[in-house]
Formats: C-alpha cells, sequence, structure tokens
C-alpha cells in the first residue's frame, strides 16, 4: 500500500511564544552558539598544535569538540532566526534530515564519551599497558566505531519515522524536529515504534550511562593504590568525565528512555543537551585540567611572539 504524505511542511511552535522574551533569548542563545563555536575551535586548535596534548585521552576529546561544534550547529541556528519569525516553518525532507543529523551525531556523542571511559579505566587501572592497548591504530577504530554506531542507531530512528504517513495537523511542539513530537502527528497508530524508539535512543543512553558509572566506580576504587599525586590528578580528569556524563546523559535518559509521550519540560530539558552541554564542555576539560592550559597559553605566547616579529 502506497502511503500518501499530505504535509509538506511542518511549523515549529518554538522554545518560548513570548515576543519580548523570545528577542531577549535570541541575544542569549546567540551569545551561547558563539561561545560553543569559539570554545570547541580552541580545545581543537590546541590539542592539533601541542606536541604534549598527544595522548588518546585528547585525541577523544578533539573528536568530542567537533561532534558538539556539527551537534548544536544542527538545531541552535535555526532556533535563533526563528526568534525573529513569527511563523517557524520546516519542509518535511528538512525535517526529516534535521531527525537524522541530530540523533547521528547524538549517537556519536554517547559512544565517544563511553570510549572516553574506557581510556581512562585503561590509563588508570593499567597504565603499564596503556599505550600499548591504547595505540593509534586502536584509537581510530574506535572513532570509527562511534560514528558508525551512531549512524546505525539514527537510521533506525529516521526510516521508522519516515515511513509514517503524515496528514494534519503540522505544528510540531518543539524548537527542532524529533523522534517524538513526530510521532503524536503521524495519522496512525505508532504504538510499536515508540517502543522501538525506547528501545533504541533509551537504552542506548541507559546502558552507556550504566556502563559509565560502574566503570568510574572501579577507576576510583582502583585509585586507593596510587599516589597522592597521582591520585589527585586522575580524580581531576574523572570529575570532568563524570560532569559531561551527567549534563548529557540525565536529560537524554529523561526523554528517550518512556513511552511516546511529550512533556511541557521537554523542550527546556533538550536544550541541555543540544545547546548548554556542548558549551560548558570546553569550560569543563579546560578550567580543571592544567595540561590544556599550559599548552593554550603557550600557543598564546607563540601567537604573540609571531605577532611582534
Amino acid at each position: 500500500m502506497e502511503l500518501a504524505y499530505n504535509v509538506t511542511e511542518f511549523i515549529l511552535i518554538g522554545l518560548i511564544q513570548d515576543q519580548k522574551i523570545q528577542q531577549v533569548c535570541f541575544v542569549l542563545f546567540l551569545l551561547f552558539y558563539l561561545v560553543i563555536m569559539l570554545g570547541n575551535l580552541l580545545i581543537i586548535v590546541t590539542i592539533k598544535c601541542s606536541e604534549r596534548l598527544n595522548s588518546p585521552m585528547y585525541f577523544f576529546l578533539s573528536y568530542l569538540s567537533f561532534v558538539d561544534i556539527c551537534y548544536s550547529t544542527v538545531t541552535a541556528p535555526k532556533l535563533i532566526v526563528d526568534f525573529l519569525v513569527e511563523k517557524k516553518t520546516i519542509s518535511f525532507i528538512g525535517c526529516i534530515a534535521q531527525l537524522f543529523v541530530v540523533h547521528f551525531l547524538g549517537g556519536t556523542e554517547i559512544f565517544i564519551l563511553t570510549v572516553m571511559a574506557y581510556d581512562r579505566y585503561i590509563a588508570i587501572c593499567n597504565p603499564l599497558h596503556y599505550m600499548t592497548i591504547m595505540n593509534k591504530h586502536v584509537c581510530s577504530w574506535l572513532v570509527v566505531a562511534s560514528w558508525v554506531g551512531g549512524f546505525v542507531h539514527s537510521m533506525v530512528q529516521t526510516l521508522l519515522t519516515a515511513q509514517l504517513p503524515f496528514c494534519g495537523p503540522n505544528e510540531i511542539d518543539h524548537y527542532f524536529c524529533d523522534v517524538h513530537p513526530l510521532l503524536k502527528l503521524a495519522c496512525t497508530d505508532t504504538y510499536i515504534v515508540g517502543i522501538i524508539v525506547v528501545a533504541n535512543s533509551g537504552m542506548i543512553s541507559l546502558i552507556s550511562f550504566v556502563v559509565l558509572v560502574v566503570s568510574y566506580v572501579v577507576i576510583l576504587a582502583s585509585l586507593r593504590t596510587h599516589s597522592s599525586e597521582g591520585r589527585l590528578k586522575a580524580l581531576s580528569t574523572c570529575a570532568s568525565h563524570i560532569t559531561v556524563v551527567i549534563l548529557y546523559f540525565g536529560p537524554c535518559i529523561f526523554i528517550y528512555l518512556r513511552p511516546s509521550t511529550t512533556f511541557s519540560q521537554d523542550k527546556m530539558v533538550t536544550v541541555f543537551y543540544t545547546i548548554i552541554t556542548p558549551m560548558l564542555n570546553p569550560l569543563i576539560y579546560t578550567l580543571r585540567n592544567e595540561e590544556v592550559k599550559n599548552a593554550m597559553r603557550k600557543l598564546w605566547s607563540r601567537k604573540v611572539s609571531l605577532g611582534v616579529k
């Protein structure tokens, strides 16, 4: 049976309806987006230009920053522009494409954060064999696996959603195209699709979060045998990573580990993992990391000295 798509575009309700507050939000979120871009680009440039930051941990961190830039760019620019327009529309194809890219990059970020936890586990619990286990070949394959995992996850979500019939209404109660708001608009029973979404997005988030928590419990337990200096350095690195994990996984689990329903709080919760976490990641990883701060100082001093010459 051929499905007819009567809906050619969707209307986004947006984050906030009050026009005066929207003007304030335009400035605020534009500032957020600039911080995301500049902060994450600074991390990438610092890691690429510094010879001391050539360990697997920083290799993964540079890819995390790259994913954060892409991830925010999928949703933030349209959100910012939509604060200034009365009718916020997106084509059907554009909506499905946005859904795919959001879940592709979101899934990739989940897997990269899990890989980073594995890297810290090997570094702290098996330091003598760390460089042998986490060699360049292994690190590259782990990053590739993260991208492939994100792609497979997103394809499942997107194909299930795109094949549904949409015949109206076409108002999405969100500021971007996500799976739950779209399922509400489908002109058919979406119970099975909703279950698959929970099994896909929800369980990936939950299982990865549990794996991360268990790995850090093991890491913290193993620190008892380390020197006080080594213990403090490891704790600082792990604390940064745990903070990012909680900020990212908490909202994801809240949104996706439940049946296909939407709550009024969903849009504000989603802001955390699409905008706030990508903005805070560079601050969290630099403020608690002396190696990164020293590398940034050297990079800046080198730039200043070249400018003087």
